[in-house]
């Protein structure tokens, strides 16, 4: 079997795959159009109710979609003249790792971050765990060359 593929239960009547690897690039490819607009609604719908979601790893996780919602609500309405950028997911299972770059203004401000979400999808495609791990920068830098 592709490792990129989900299997759900064999009891389950409706037995399908998911393949991981299409769920973790549309997960991608919704970020790269949605984060710029502050479409948090195009982004929620990424995510399974009972989803789990850590934006930084020494906090408690924003958890279900009304917590994931209360986040991106509260962080997007922060951020302005953003720029993003989404890397090839790497999958495997039900999970995905998916390299990112985001630049925007902030209280004034310009900044970078550069990191990675490990994102875990259920049987329909949807996220029920997302995790960030990332680094960030003074001022505005768009990815290195090959990035």
């Amino acid at each position: 079997m592709d490792p990129g593929l989900l299997a759900t239960s064999a009891a389950d009547p409706y037995h399908r795959l998911v393949n991981t690897q299409e769920a973790a690039r549309r997960w991608a490819a919704v970020w790269t159009r949605a984060w710029p607009a502050r479409d948090i609604q195009s982004i929620a719908a990424l995510y399974a109710d009972n989803t789990s979601y850590l934006s930084y790893p020494f906090r408690e996780p924003d958890e279900g979609i009304g917590g994931a919602r209360e986040y991106l609500t509260r962080t997007l309405n922060e951020e302005d003249n953003i720029e993003c950028w989404f890397g090839e997911p790497v999958a495997g299972s039900d999970r995905a790792a998916v390299e990112w770059w985001a630049s925007w203004t902030e209280d004034g401000e310009d900044i970078t971050l550069a990191g990675t979400s490990l994102l875990r999808f259920d049987e329909e495609g949807l996220v029920v765990d997302h995790r960030d791990y990332w680094n960030q920068l003074d001022g505005r830098r768009r990815p290195y060359p090959r990035w």
